[in-house]
Protein backbone atom coordinates (compact mmCIF):
# COMPACT_ATOMS: atom_id res chain seq x y z
CA UNK A 1 0.00 0.00 0.00
CA UNK A 2 1.46 3.35 -1.02
CA UNK A 3 1.78 6.17 1.48
CA UNK A 4 -0.24 9.32 0.84
CA UNK A 5 1.76 11.70 -1.27
CA UNK A 6 2.48 15.15 0.25
CA UNK A 7 0.25 16.79 -2.34
CA UNK A 8 -2.60 14.47 -1.35
CA UNK A 9 -2.02 15.15 2.34
CA UNK A 10 -2.17 18.88 1.69
CA UNK A 11 -5.39 18.43 -0.27
CA UNK A 12 -6.92 16.53 2.65
CA UNK A 13 -5.86 19.28 5.05
CA UNK A 14 -7.42 21.92 2.77
CA UNK A 15 -10.62 19.88 2.51
CA UNK A 16 -10.93 20.04 6.28
CA UNK A 17 -10.15 23.75 6.62
CA UNK A 18 -12.90 25.58 8.48
CA UNK A 19 -14.38 28.41 6.43
CA UNK A 20 -17.60 29.27 8.24
CA UNK A 21 -19.91 28.84 11.22
CA UNK A 22 -23.48 29.38 12.29
CA UNK A 23 -25.27 28.59 15.52
CA UNK A 24 -28.68 28.13 17.15
CA UNK A 25 -29.64 28.74 20.76
CA UNK A 26 -32.51 26.31 21.38
CA UNK A 27 -34.80 25.45 24.26
CA UNK A 28 -36.73 22.20 24.50
CA UNK A 29 -39.16 21.61 27.37
CA UNK A 30 -38.93 18.56 29.59
CA UNK A 31 -42.02 16.41 29.94
CA UNK A 32 -41.72 16.84 33.72
CA UNK A 33 -40.36 19.70 35.83
CA UNK A 34 -37.06 18.67 37.40
CA UNK A 35 -36.93 19.59 41.08
CA UNK A 36 -33.59 19.41 42.88
CA UNK A 37 -31.56 21.14 45.56
CA UNK A 38 -30.28 23.78 43.13
CA UNK A 39 -33.70 24.82 41.84
CA UNK A 40 -36.31 23.76 39.32
CA UNK A 41 -35.55 23.17 35.66
CA UNK A 42 -38.37 23.06 33.12
CA UNK A 43 -36.32 22.27 30.03
CA UNK A 44 -32.89 22.33 28.42
CA UNK A 45 -31.27 25.36 26.79
CA UNK A 46 -28.57 24.16 24.40
CA UNK A 47 -26.23 25.83 21.92
CA UNK A 48 -25.85 24.03 18.57
CA UNK A 49 -23.02 24.86 16.17
CA UNK A 50 -22.58 24.08 12.48
CA UNK A 51 -19.16 24.48 10.91
CA UNK A 52 -18.47 24.36 7.19
CA UNK A 53 -15.22 23.12 5.68
CA UNK A 54 -13.59 24.14 2.41
CA UNK A 55 -14.75 20.85 0.86
CA UNK A 56 -18.36 21.60 1.81
CA UNK A 57 -18.55 18.98 4.57
CA UNK A 58 -20.38 20.26 7.62
CA UNK A 59 -19.85 19.28 11.22
CA UNK A 60 -22.26 19.71 14.11
CA UNK A 61 -21.66 20.20 17.81
CA UNK A 62 -23.70 21.05 20.86
CA UNK A 63 -23.12 22.34 24.36
CA UNK A 64 -25.00 23.12 27.52
CA UNK A 65 -25.98 26.80 27.75
CA UNK A 66 -27.28 27.71 31.19
CA UNK A 67 -25.03 30.74 31.76
CA UNK A 68 -24.95 34.00 29.84
CA UNK A 69 -21.23 34.12 29.09
CA UNK A 70 -21.20 30.94 26.97
CA UNK A 71 -22.61 32.38 23.74
CA UNK A 72 -20.37 35.50 23.72
CA UNK A 73 -17.26 33.36 24.30
CA UNK A 74 -18.34 31.13 21.41
CA UNK A 75 -18.86 33.99 18.96
CA UNK A 76 -16.13 36.39 20.05
CA UNK A 77 -13.29 34.00 20.88
CA UNK A 78 -13.67 30.36 19.85
CA UNK A 79 -15.20 30.73 16.39
CA UNK A 80 -12.76 33.42 15.17
CA UNK A 81 -9.79 31.34 16.32
CA UNK A 82 -11.12 28.20 14.63
CA UNK A 83 -11.76 29.71 11.19
CA UNK A 84 -8.88 28.83 8.87
CA UNK A 85 -7.80 25.84 10.93
CA UNK A 86 -8.29 22.22 9.94
CA UNK A 87 -10.95 20.20 11.73
CA UNK A 88 -8.14 17.87 12.81
CA UNK A 89 -6.52 20.57 14.98
CA UNK A 90 -8.66 20.06 18.07
CA UNK A 91 -5.75 20.24 20.51
CA UNK A 92 -4.44 23.43 18.94
CA UNK A 93 -7.84 25.15 19.14
CA UNK A 94 -8.24 24.21 22.81
CA UNK A 95 -4.83 25.58 23.73
CA UNK A 96 -5.25 28.64 21.53
CA UNK A 97 -8.40 29.65 23.42
CA UNK A 98 -6.65 29.16 26.74
CA UNK A 99 -3.73 31.17 25.39
CA UNK A 100 -6.11 34.01 24.51
CA UNK A 101 -6.36 34.68 28.22
CA UNK A 102 -8.68 31.90 29.28
CA UNK A 103 -5.92 29.99 31.06
CA UNK A 104 -6.91 32.37 33.89
CA UNK A 105 -10.56 31.35 33.59
CA UNK A 106 -10.70 27.83 32.17
CA UNK A 107 -14.24 27.23 33.39
CA UNK A 108 -15.43 30.27 31.42
CA UNK A 109 -14.15 28.75 28.17
CA UNK A 110 -14.88 25.04 28.33
CA UNK A 111 -18.57 25.01 27.39
CA UNK A 112 -18.18 27.23 24.33
CA UNK A 113 -15.10 25.25 23.31
CA UNK A 114 -16.99 21.97 23.44
CA UNK A 115 -19.57 22.96 20.82
CA UNK A 116 -16.90 23.81 18.24
CA UNK A 117 -14.59 20.92 19.14
CA UNK A 118 -17.47 18.43 18.85
CA UNK A 119 -18.34 19.84 15.42
CA UNK A 120 -14.70 19.44 14.39
CA UNK A 121 -14.72 15.76 15.31
CA UNK A 122 -18.02 15.28 13.48
CA UNK A 123 -16.57 16.83 10.32
CA UNK A 124 -13.29 14.91 10.65
CA UNK A 125 -15.17 11.63 10.93
CA UNK A 126 -17.17 12.49 7.84
CA UNK A 127 -13.97 13.31 5.94
CA UNK A 128 -12.50 9.96 7.00
CA UNK A 129 -15.76 8.06 6.49
CA UNK A 130 -15.54 6.76 10.07
CA UNK A 131 -17.53 7.17 13.29
CA UNK A 132 -15.75 9.36 15.81
CA UNK A 133 -15.24 6.41 18.18
CA UNK A 134 -13.11 4.78 15.48
CA UNK A 135 -10.81 7.81 15.58
CA UNK A 136 -10.23 7.24 19.32
CA UNK A 137 -9.13 3.62 19.19
CA UNK A 138 -12.39 1.97 18.18
CA UNK A 139 -15.49 0.71 19.93
CA UNK A 140 -14.98 -1.34 23.05
CA UNK A 141 -18.72 -1.86 23.41
CA UNK A 142 -21.57 -1.66 20.89
CA UNK A 143 -24.18 -0.48 23.41
CA UNK A 144 -23.82 1.98 26.26
CA UNK A 145 -25.81 1.59 29.47
CA UNK A 146 -27.59 4.70 30.77
CA UNK A 147 -28.99 5.35 34.22
CA UNK A 148 -32.59 6.13 35.09
CA UNK A 149 -32.33 9.66 36.46
CA UNK A 150 -34.95 10.62 39.07
CA UNK A 151 -35.76 14.24 39.96
CA UNK A 152 -39.22 14.11 41.56
CA UNK A 153 -39.83 15.35 45.10
CA UNK A 154 -43.30 13.77 45.37
CA UNK A 155 -42.85 10.29 46.81
CA UNK A 156 -45.76 8.73 44.97
CA UNK A 157 -44.62 10.00 41.58
CA UNK A 158 -41.03 9.08 42.42
CA UNK A 159 -41.89 5.47 43.23
CA UNK A 160 -44.09 5.11 40.16
CA UNK A 161 -41.42 6.54 37.86
CA UNK A 162 -38.74 4.30 39.36
CA UNK A 163 -40.92 1.21 38.88
CA UNK A 164 -41.64 2.24 35.28
CA UNK A 165 -37.94 2.60 34.48
CA UNK A 166 -37.25 -0.77 36.12
CA UNK A 167 -39.98 -2.46 34.06
CA UNK A 168 -38.39 -1.01 30.93
CA UNK A 169 -35.12 -2.81 31.68
CA UNK A 170 -33.05 -0.13 33.41
CA UNK A 171 -30.48 -1.62 35.79
CA UNK A 172 -28.97 1.62 37.16
CA UNK A 173 -30.74 4.46 38.97
CA UNK A 174 -29.71 7.91 40.15
CA UNK A 175 -31.60 10.23 42.48
CA UNK A 176 -31.14 13.91 43.34
CA UNK A 177 -30.77 14.82 47.02
CA UNK A 178 -29.83 18.08 48.72
CA UNK A 179 -33.24 19.66 49.27
CA UNK A 180 -33.36 18.97 53.00
CA UNK A 181 -32.04 16.70 55.75
CA UNK A 182 -35.25 14.72 56.24
CA UNK A 183 -36.06 14.36 52.56
CA UNK A 184 -32.64 12.85 51.71
CA UNK A 185 -33.28 9.61 53.54
CA UNK A 186 -36.96 9.44 52.64
CA UNK A 187 -36.27 9.82 48.91
CA UNK A 188 -33.59 7.13 48.87
CA UNK A 189 -35.84 4.81 50.89
CA UNK A 190 -38.66 5.34 48.37
CA UNK A 191 -36.50 4.52 45.35
CA UNK A 192 -34.83 1.52 46.93
CA UNK A 193 -38.25 0.15 47.86
CA UNK A 194 -39.48 0.63 44.28
CA UNK A 195 -36.52 -0.96 42.46
CA UNK A 196 -35.61 -3.67 44.97
CA UNK A 197 -32.34 -4.80 46.51
CA UNK A 198 -29.24 -5.42 44.43
CA UNK A 199 -30.03 -2.81 41.77
CA UNK A 200 -27.40 -0.10 41.26
CA UNK A 201 -28.56 3.09 43.02
CA UNK A 202 -26.55 6.29 43.40
CA UNK A 203 -27.38 9.72 44.79
CA UNK A 204 -26.27 13.24 43.86
CA UNK A 205 -26.19 16.04 46.46
CA UNK A 206 -24.82 18.81 44.19
CA UNK A 207 -22.61 20.15 46.97
CA UNK A 208 -25.49 20.64 49.39
CA UNK A 209 -23.97 19.13 52.56
CA UNK A 210 -21.46 20.37 55.11
CA UNK A 211 -18.81 17.80 56.13
CA UNK A 212 -20.61 17.06 59.39
CA UNK A 213 -23.96 16.64 57.68
CA UNK A 214 -22.35 14.35 55.10
CA UNK A 215 -21.08 11.98 57.80
CA UNK A 216 -24.47 11.91 59.55
CA UNK A 217 -26.51 11.45 56.38
CA UNK A 218 -24.30 8.73 54.96
CA UNK A 219 -24.58 6.80 58.20
CA UNK A 220 -28.37 6.95 57.89
CA UNK A 221 -28.20 5.89 54.24
CA UNK A 222 -26.02 2.82 54.81
CA UNK A 223 -28.97 0.36 54.79
CA UNK A 224 -29.88 1.39 51.24
CA UNK A 225 -26.59 0.25 49.66
CA UNK A 226 -25.67 3.33 47.61
CA UNK A 227 -23.21 2.62 44.82
CA UNK A 228 -21.80 6.08 45.49
CA UNK A 229 -22.65 9.53 46.78
CA UNK A 230 -21.98 12.24 44.20
CA UNK A 231 -20.63 15.69 45.04
CA UNK A 232 -21.63 15.63 48.72
CA UNK A 233 -19.58 18.76 49.58
CA UNK A 234 -18.81 22.04 47.84
CA UNK A 235 -16.90 21.66 44.60
CA UNK A 236 -13.70 23.31 45.89
CA UNK A 237 -13.42 21.12 49.00
CA UNK A 238 -11.10 18.33 47.86
CA UNK A 239 -9.65 18.05 51.37
CA UNK A 240 -13.14 17.49 52.79
CA UNK A 241 -13.98 14.87 50.16
CA UNK A 242 -10.71 13.03 50.84
CA UNK A 243 -11.50 12.99 54.57
CA UNK A 244 -15.06 11.83 53.91
CA UNK A 245 -13.72 8.86 51.97
CA UNK A 246 -11.56 7.88 54.92
CA UNK A 247 -14.20 8.02 57.67
CA UNK A 248 -17.14 6.14 56.11
CA UNK A 249 -17.71 3.29 53.61
CA UNK A 250 -19.92 4.83 50.88
CA UNK A 251 -17.81 5.56 47.77
CA UNK A 252 -17.48 9.26 46.91
CA UNK A 253 -17.96 10.51 43.34
CA UNK A 254 -17.04 13.97 42.06
CA UNK A 255 -18.54 15.86 39.12
CA UNK A 256 -18.61 19.64 39.66
CA UNK A 257 -15.10 19.31 41.12
CA UNK A 258 -13.89 17.68 37.88
CA UNK A 259 -14.49 20.26 35.15
CA UNK A 260 -10.99 20.45 33.69
CA UNK A 261 -8.07 18.11 33.07
CA UNK A 262 -6.20 19.79 35.93
CA UNK A 263 -9.19 19.27 38.21
CA UNK A 264 -9.13 15.53 37.54
CA UNK A 265 -5.40 15.37 38.21
CA UNK A 266 -5.85 17.18 41.51
CA UNK A 267 -8.68 14.86 42.58
CA UNK A 268 -6.50 11.79 42.03
CA UNK A 269 -3.47 13.38 43.73
CA UNK A 270 -5.62 14.31 46.73
CA UNK A 271 -7.28 10.85 46.88
CA UNK A 272 -10.58 12.77 46.97
CA UNK A 273 -12.84 10.39 45.03
CA UNK A 274 -13.59 6.76 44.24
CA UNK A 275 -15.48 7.67 41.05
CA UNK A 276 -15.07 10.63 38.68
CA UNK A 277 -17.80 11.88 36.36
CA UNK A 278 -16.44 13.41 33.17
CA UNK A 279 -18.28 15.69 30.75
CA UNK A 280 -17.00 17.15 27.46
CA UNK A 281 -19.13 20.27 27.96
CA UNK A 282 -17.41 20.92 31.28
CA UNK A 283 -13.93 19.97 30.06
CA UNK A 284 -13.79 21.77 26.73
CA UNK A 285 -14.34 18.90 24.34
CA UNK A 286 -14.39 15.21 23.57
CA UNK A 287 -10.62 14.92 23.27
CA UNK A 288 -10.19 16.45 26.72
CA UNK A 289 -12.41 13.69 28.14
CA UNK A 290 -10.36 11.06 26.34
CA UNK A 291 -7.23 12.52 27.94
CA UNK A 292 -8.81 12.91 31.37
CA UNK A 293 -10.13 9.34 31.37
CA UNK A 294 -6.57 8.01 31.50
CA UNK A 295 -5.99 9.63 34.91
CA UNK A 296 -8.59 7.68 36.95
CA UNK A 297 -7.82 4.60 34.87
CA UNK A 298 -4.18 4.80 35.94
CA UNK A 299 -5.27 4.96 39.59
CA UNK A 300 -7.83 2.16 39.32
CA UNK A 301 -10.79 4.49 39.97
CA UNK A 302 -14.28 4.23 38.56
CA UNK A 303 -15.58 6.69 35.99
CA UNK A 304 -18.71 7.57 34.11
CA UNK A 305 -20.22 10.54 32.23
CA UNK A 306 -22.28 13.40 33.64
CA UNK A 307 -25.50 14.63 32.01
CA UNK A 308 -26.61 18.22 31.60
CA UNK A 309 -29.70 17.68 29.45
CA UNK A 310 -28.12 16.64 26.17
CA UNK A 311 -29.96 16.74 22.86
CA UNK A 312 -29.12 14.38 20.02
CA UNK A 313 -25.71 15.69 18.98
CA UNK A 314 -24.29 15.66 22.49
CA UNK A 315 -26.04 12.42 23.43
CA UNK A 316 -24.48 10.72 20.42
CA UNK A 317 -21.09 12.15 21.38
CA UNK A 318 -21.38 10.80 24.94
CA UNK A 319 -22.30 7.36 23.61
CA UNK A 320 -19.23 7.35 21.33
CA UNK A 321 -17.04 8.37 24.28
CA UNK A 322 -18.38 5.68 26.61
CA UNK A 323 -18.16 3.08 23.84
CA UNK A 324 -14.48 3.78 23.24
CA UNK A 325 -13.25 3.89 26.88
CA UNK A 326 -12.92 0.31 28.18
CA UNK A 327 -12.84 1.27 31.85
CA UNK A 328 -16.07 3.30 31.67
CA UNK A 329 -18.09 0.45 33.12
CA UNK A 330 -20.57 2.54 35.16
CA UNK A 331 -23.83 3.44 33.39
CA UNK A 332 -23.64 7.01 32.10
CA UNK A 333 -26.08 9.69 33.19
CA UNK A 334 -28.72 10.93 30.76
CA UNK A 335 -31.87 13.06 30.78
CA UNK A 336 -32.68 12.24 27.17
CA UNK A 337 -35.94 10.42 27.98
CA UNK A 338 -37.36 13.61 29.53
CA UNK A 339 -37.49 15.24 26.07
CA UNK A 340 -40.39 14.44 23.75
CA UNK A 341 -38.57 15.89 20.74
CA UNK A 342 -35.08 16.57 19.41
CA UNK A 343 -33.22 18.73 16.90
CA UNK A 344 -31.70 15.78 15.06
CA UNK A 345 -33.42 13.82 12.29
CA UNK A 346 -34.88 10.94 14.25
CA UNK A 347 -34.29 10.28 17.93
CA UNK A 348 -31.70 7.99 19.47
CA UNK A 349 -33.43 4.87 20.75
CA UNK A 350 -33.06 3.69 24.35
CA UNK A 351 -33.79 -0.02 24.64
CA UNK A 352 -33.67 -1.72 28.03
CA UNK A 353 -31.59 1.12 29.40
CA UNK A 354 -29.02 1.01 26.60
CA UNK A 355 -28.21 3.17 23.56
CA UNK A 356 -26.59 1.58 20.52
CA UNK A 357 -23.53 3.37 19.17
CA UNK A 358 -24.46 5.31 15.99
CA UNK A 359 -22.86 3.64 12.97
CA UNK A 360 -22.63 6.53 10.50
CA UNK A 361 -19.55 8.70 9.95
CA UNK A 362 -18.77 11.41 12.48
CA UNK A 363 -21.31 11.53 15.29
CA UNK A 364 -23.66 9.47 13.14
CA UNK A 365 -26.61 11.86 13.50
CA UNK A 366 -27.94 14.62 11.24
CA UNK A 367 -29.64 17.95 11.98
CA UNK A 368 -33.33 18.62 11.54
CA UNK A 369 -33.28 22.26 10.47
CA UNK A 370 -37.02 22.70 10.89
CA UNK A 371 -36.69 21.66 14.53
CA UNK A 372 -33.67 23.90 15.07
CA UNK A 373 -35.74 26.84 13.92
CA UNK A 374 -38.85 25.71 15.79
CA UNK A 375 -37.02 25.63 19.13
CA UNK A 376 -34.75 28.62 18.57
CA UNK A 377 -34.80 31.17 21.41
CA UNK A 378 -32.98 34.43 22.11
CA UNK A 379 -32.39 33.91 25.84
CA UNK A 380 -31.64 31.15 28.34
CA UNK A 381 -34.75 29.69 29.95
CA UNK A 382 -35.42 27.76 33.14
CA UNK A 383 -31.83 27.32 34.25
CA UNK A 384 -31.59 27.48 38.04
CA UNK A 385 -33.87 29.98 39.78
CA UNK A 386 -37.43 28.94 40.52
CA UNK A 387 -40.00 31.37 39.10
CA UNK A 388 -42.57 30.13 41.61
CA UNK A 389 -40.38 31.24 44.54
CA UNK A 390 -39.44 34.90 43.93
CA UNK A 391 -36.33 35.88 45.84
CA UNK A 392 -35.29 32.25 46.46
CA UNK A 393 -31.87 31.00 45.45
CA UNK A 394 -29.82 27.94 46.45
CA UNK A 395 -27.00 28.08 48.97
CA UNK A 396 -23.98 25.77 48.91
CA UNK A 397 -23.73 24.12 51.35
CA UNK A 398 -27.40 24.15 52.24
CA UNK A 399 -27.35 22.28 55.56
Amino acid sequence: MNAIAPADANAIARAGRIVGFRSWLVYLPYNIAMTWGSGTRTGGTRLVVELTTESGIKGYGETICLLDFIEPVLHKVVMPLAVGRSVSEVERIHRHVLGAGYYHHKRAAVMALCAVEMAMWDALGKLAGLPVSALWGGQWREQVEVSAYLFMADHGALAETARTFRSQGYDSFKIKLGAGEASDVALVETVRGAIGAGVHLRADVNGGWTPGTARRQLQKLLPYDLAYIEQPLELDDLVGHAELRRVQPVPVALDESAYTLSDVGNIVRMAAADVILLDPHEMGGLWQVRKAAAIPESAGLGMTLHSGGELGFSQAALVHLAASIPTMTIAIDTEYYYYDDDVIAGRLAIERGRIAVPRGPGLGVAPDFDKLEKYRVDAIRGAYLDDKRPGWFPMKPSY
